[in-house]
């Protein structure tokens, strides 16, 4: 019986195992020297992004191959499907329309036959003003003071987004405002915060579609009754909270003057949210028009991705040499190194982006897949990283493709430190490619021909940001297309989150529990048993 999927079984897909098997003897290094003009020919340019596949064991057979697997497994027509608002995300019954929250005024985007952009339009323009009033100080505290810090309570979607734009783009900040992140259910993640702000400055955004996230709404209630613990009235709620959300209802009972919640659409996934109200944060700290420059240099690539050919599509070229190493040659994992200290957080971003998209054994179809799909998204910045896990890279048993992101001009005046630190980017990836052999003295063999892409920008601005983001976004796209998996549910999140819930009651209840597997019945009874031992104080309790 033969149990080869329809993707595997195809011809695109047997001509590329073929393909693989031809190369085996070739490496990266030889194809430069058969190819002096190899450098120019594999690099593309797009939205202000440069791009160098060059470092990859790949022939112009192989991209030729590749992009004929990607039409013959329908992603040019999925992605289409996605700009024209159709209910792709079938599972949930809903258009994916990120692209919509940047698109220019003057285009329309339909769902159900209503034009979505002037509704982002009107939330935008609603985000401007507030940000606006808040960075002027015309919004103040109920002491009558500005506000000098703003805390983004919310989480997965709703922090990653908003604090990794935040952290990237810090020279563009407000030179008054502190940004402070809460993500944890973890009483020290809020904890830390409320000790280093003051509660008559302090602005707190509430982010959750529902109203109801249990992590986010319990930060939520914590900060609101610390700041009523510090004197102020029930009426100050409304000076220092506001909401993204879309339950007026649960708002309003909260405290927040419902005129101050900004609203998005079920259209938006939480990955996907920080060009929508969820970056309000990002509004806040760096302004209306650098927040516009955002969303341009998003929607230039969004252009790009949805008009360029495969062969010259930056977004696809970058899947596909990803789907290249993940199917044919057994890559679990993928390293992203940006060489630039502000994006530091950008890897923990990648890693939600794509894994909570592509991390599925499920077809659109319903079959389970016969083939690896979402890699294990993981990194951190140059140099940093080339001191903890370099090693495993260069001689490790694994084969780890690497994206590794350059900044030409840095936002400091210190040259010297910046010609270090990409001479030890280019350095990497010519290291990575060509190895170093040593048969003297085997464990100074470095045997090479592992690849990497590097993806430049002339300065890490709002627009280059918003364009290297949106060229992430539809590099998981293509993959899930091809896949044939559906990158815009997340129901592999739900299942632990409803266990949560009961083992919280069954914590609450008096007695020892024994309705679930051994394991779980002795962690749950140790904590109740624990808990109930009075913690020694710490150095910072009073």
């Amino acid at each position: 019986m033969n149990t080869m999927s329809k993707l595997t079984q195809s011809p695109a897909w047997q001509a590329l195992a073929r393909h693989r098997d031809a190369l085996s003897g070739t490496s990266i290094r030889a194809l430069f020297d058969a190819d002096a003009s190899r450098a120019d020919r594999f690099s593309l340019e797009a939205a202000g992004l440069f791009a160098d596949f060059s470092k990859n064991l790949l022939t112009d057979e192989t991209i030729s191959l590749l992009t004929g697997l990607a039409r013959e497994a329908g992603v040019e027509t999925r992605r289409d499907a996605m700009f024209k608002g159709e209910r792709i995300n079938t599972t949930e019954g809903r258009p994916v329309l990120h692209i919509a929250l940047r698109a220019p005024a003057d285009t329309s985007i339909f769902v159900d036959g209503i034009d979505v952009v002037p509704q982002v339009h009107t939330v935008l323009a609603h985000m401007h003003r507030f940000a606006d009033a808040v960075r002027d100080g015309a919004w103040h505290g109920h002491t009558g003071r500005a506000i000098t810090d703003i805390v983004n309570i919310g989480i997965g979607g709703s922090d990653l987004g908003p604090r990794m734009v935040c952290e990237a783009l810090r020279p563009y900040g407000h030179a008054r405002l502190r940004m402070h992140f809460v993500s944890n259910v973890d009483g020290a993640d809020i904890d830390e915060v409320l000790r280093a702000v003051d509660p008559a400055t302090t602005l707190f955004i509430v982010a959750s579609k529902t109203f109801t996230t249990r992590e986010t709404l319990q930060n939520a209630h914590t900060a609101r009754a610390w700041l009523l613990a510090s004197g102020a009235a029930e009426s100050a709620v409304a000076r220092h909270f506001v909401a993204v959300s879309t339950n007026a209802e649960a708002v309003r009972a909260f405290g927040i003057d419902t005129d101050n919640m900004f609203a998005f659409w079920d259209w938006v996934g939480g990955r996907y949210s920080l060009w929508s109200a969820i970056g309000l944060p990002i509004a806040l700290y760096i302004g209306a028009d650098a927040f516009a420059s955002l969303l341009a240099g998003a929607h230039a690539m969004d252009r790009h991705f949805a008009t360029a050919p495969l062969e010259r599509n930056l977004p696809a070229l970058l899947a596909l040499i990803g789907v290249w190493y993940t199917n044919f040659f057994g890559a679990a994992s993928h390293l992203v190194a940006p060489y630039d200290r502000y994006l530091h957080r950008l890897p923990a971003y990648l890693q939600q982006l794509d894994m909570e998209s592509n991390g599925k054994t499920v077809t659109l179809s319903g079959e389970r897949v016969d083939y690896a799909t979402g890699p294990v998204i993981w990194g951190e910045p140059g140099t940093n990283g080339q001191h903890a896990f370099f090693q495993l890279l260069h001689q490790g048993s694994a084969l780890i493709p690497a994206d590794f992101i350059a900044c030409m001009q840095p936002h400091h005046s210190l040259d010297t430190h910046h010609a270090i630190l990409l001479a030890n980017c280019f350095a990497q990836t010519e290291a990575l490619m060509n190895g170093s052999p040593s048969p003297a003295a085997p464990h100074r063999h470095f045997e090479g021909n592992r690849p990497t892409n590097t993806l430049c920008v002339d300065r890490l601005e709002p627009a280059t940001l918003g364009a290297l983001i949106a060229l992430y976004e539809h590099k998981v796209f293509v993959q899930g297309a091809l896949w044939q998996i559906n990158s815009f549910d997340q129901w592999g999140v739900e299942l632990g989150k409803r266990l949560a819930v009961e083992i919280e009651r069954e914590i609450a209840a008096p007695g020892t529990i024994d309705t679930h597997d051994s394991s779980t019945n002795n962690l749950i009874n140790r904590f109740k048993a624990r808990r109930a031992i009075p913690a020694a104080p710490g150095p910072r309790q009073s």
